[in-house]
């Protein structure tokens, strides 16, 4: 049988060389407008953010794969604008890109809202209290309220907390829908000390958690602490932030409130603040 010649319509050609065309020009648009230099910068960064330890320039560049020449004047220019701090020739990040995020208009909004209610809730809990958001895998403390107490345990602004370990970690993943809560659990970054956890556990933990609409977990970095977050949500029922108290109980003569008092009075300010924030949960 002759074998018959496949024609192909001008218009099916002219496609073939349209994706063709555009599979070109993609790839010349990311060579066109590759910024090396800002490579290398961003590679620094994220480097010294998951560093345990401050680094030196031998260790940035074996890291990363690059020699100390191409670095050297990267770091010091990091340095210079105030994102590196050096010291005995070994670097680390400094709080710069915690104050741009911090000044971020969302989060400027949230914790000028939250603080004089975080006060209240100190005051009348006298225990201390910490508002955390999620950043890039972690848990970030984004504002803090110190008890009137003689003494007290917060954590400061800007310490990073683990997603998974932690009960304002647990509400943060657990007022989201499931796929931006398995996208977060795939950023996750371990912390410090932070313990292994069983995957079905912690996805348990996590439904559980929804369920009550709360966590009330003892601490798991430091013993005595019960650790108790809400959410606060914003429009549309957002999940915007976890508003936590690290209870520590009293056992002199002095009288405080009990733990289940403490946990009504974050229920109560939790509440407060996601209407201030726009939440429908919570009326107009």
């Amino acid at each position: 049988m002759p074998r018959t010649k496949k024609i192909v319509p001008d218009a099916d050609l002219e496609a073939v060389a349209e994706v063709s065309a555009n599979d070109s020009a993609a790839d010349t648009g990311k060579a066109r407008y590759a910024a090396p230099a800002l490579d290398k910068g961003l590679d620094i960064l994220e480097l010294l953010s998951k560093s345990e330890q401050m680094l030196t320039l031998n260790q940035i560049s074996k890291q990363l794969g690059r020699s100390v020449n191409e670095i050297f004047r990267m770091v010091v220019t990091l340095e210079q604008r105030g994102y590196l701090i050096a010291d005995n020739d070994q670097y680390r990040l400094s709080l710069k890109l915690f104050e741009l995020a911090h000044n971020n208009q969302p989060i400027r909004s949230l914790v000028s809202t939250a603080l004089p209610h975080m006060r209240e809730l100190a005051n009348r809990t006298m225990q201390s209290t910490h508002l955390t958001v999620y950043e890039a895998g972690r848990v970030i403390v984004v504002a803090q309220v110190d008890s009137p107490e003689r003494w007290a345990f917060g954590l400061k602004v800007g310490a990073l907390v683990s997603l998974t370990d932690t009960a304002s970690g647990h509400v943060l993943l657990s007022f989201r829908d499931e796929a931006e809560r398995g996208r977060m659990l795939a950023a996750h970054v371990r912390m410090d000390g932070e313990q292994e956890i069983d995957h079905a556990q912690l996805l348990r933990q996590i439904a559980e958690t929804q369920e009550r609409g709360y966590s009330r977990m003892e601490s798991r970095q430091i013993r005595g602490v019960v650790n108790l977050s809400y959410p606060v949500l914003g429009a549309n029922d957002r999940m915007l932030a976890a508003l936590n108290v690290p209870y520590i109980e009293r056992i002199d003569k002095k009288v405080n409130p009990s733990l289940d008092e403490v946990q009504n009075i974050v229920q109560e300010i939790s509440a407060r603040l996601s209407k201030l924030m726009g939440s429908s949960s919570f009326g107009t």
